[in-house]
């Protein structure tokens, strides 16, 4: 086992200093298949980031209820000039998702195409109101065929590679997609909770109902608050502005836009003031 890793560190060298394709090299051993799976740092290429064995399925970002969620195989061994098929199969030790609500069924057979020495799976994940306050996991398994064997599990992290997170130790016959619809403070949100938790700033503290408002109002999305480069200060300026004046038009038409706890939604340029789990009553 270690020397089939030893084959895939040199492989994996031979493709940072060289930067350029070259054939594999010749190979002792059973040939297998792992989850190769490379994920860390946007600033890092590709070859440079660690393996991992897990993958983020965010619909915050991905933007559709319904995704086709790629998970990248490849094999150990020579490349060959004809098909070989893998197996997978969900592993209910590392399940949360249920199957019909948040997945469908996986496909449970694929294809390594000749001249290939990878292959992406896809597995269809839906979005879930649940996912909005919870994690779901769901674990994928390699089994093996006439055609492979499961190549490391017991996988080694590459000193070498950089650019994120780095496992030290894990199988690589097993994959687990964390499956969410969180929505957390992006980069540039100009809001505080300050004492006595009242909103204070430009926008108050960030919800997700807040970030539902700007966009039916002032069709803003998530991704124009990731940084200074989407969101400059004037921009963040005027939409204080335009939020606040629908609120308080909203107000006096006594049609109050209201957080999840009942309090007064708040942006800075609003005439009231807004405590965290205090709700809204209205003078008769």
């Amino acid at each position: 086992m270690k020397k089939i890793l030893v084959y895939v560190v040199l492989f994996q060298f031979a493709l940072i200093f060289m930067g350029c394709e070259k054939e594999m090299m010749s190979y002792e051993g059973k040939e297998g298949v792992y989850f190769g799976v490379r994920h860390g740092s946007a600033t890092s290429a590709e070859n440079l980031l660690p393996y991992q064995p897990y993958s983020n399925v965010e619909f915050i970002n991905i933007k559709k209820d319904v995704v086709d969620f790629p998970v990248k195989v490849d094999i150990s061994g020579p490349v060959k000039d004809y098909d070989r098929s893998f197996r997978i199969e969900v592993n209910p030790d590392s399940t949360t998702a249920i199957l019909g609500k948040h997945y469908e069924a996986v496909q449970e057979l694929w294809t390594v195409r000749a001249g290939s020495s990878t292959a992406t799976i896809t597995v269809k994940i839906m979005r879930t109101p649940d996912l909005e306050d919870e994690v779901k996991t769901l674990g994928l398994r390699l089994v093996p065929t006439k055609d492979f064997v499961l190549s490391f599990p017991e996988w080694d992290a590459i000193p070498a590679l950089n650019g994120g997170t780095i496992v030290q130790k894990f199988d690589a016959s097993l994959h687990t997609l964390r499956i969410n619809d969180f929505m957390v403070t992006p980069g540039l949100w100009l809001g505080s909770l300050q004492a006595g938790n009242k909103e204070g700033g430009s926008f108050g503290v960030f919800t997700r109902k807040k970030m539902e408002f700007l966009t039916e109002y002032l069709g803003l999305t998530y991704e124009d608050f990731a940084s200074s480069e989407t969101m400059p200060l004037a921009r963040v300026a005027l939409i204080g502005a335009d939020a606040a004046a629908i609120l308080i038009e909203r107000f006096n038409a006594k049609n109050p836009v209201l957080e999840a706890d009942g309090r007064l939604m708040f942006f800075g340029p609003v005439p009231w003031t807004s405590i965290v789990g205090v709700p809204y009553v209205p003078t008769p």
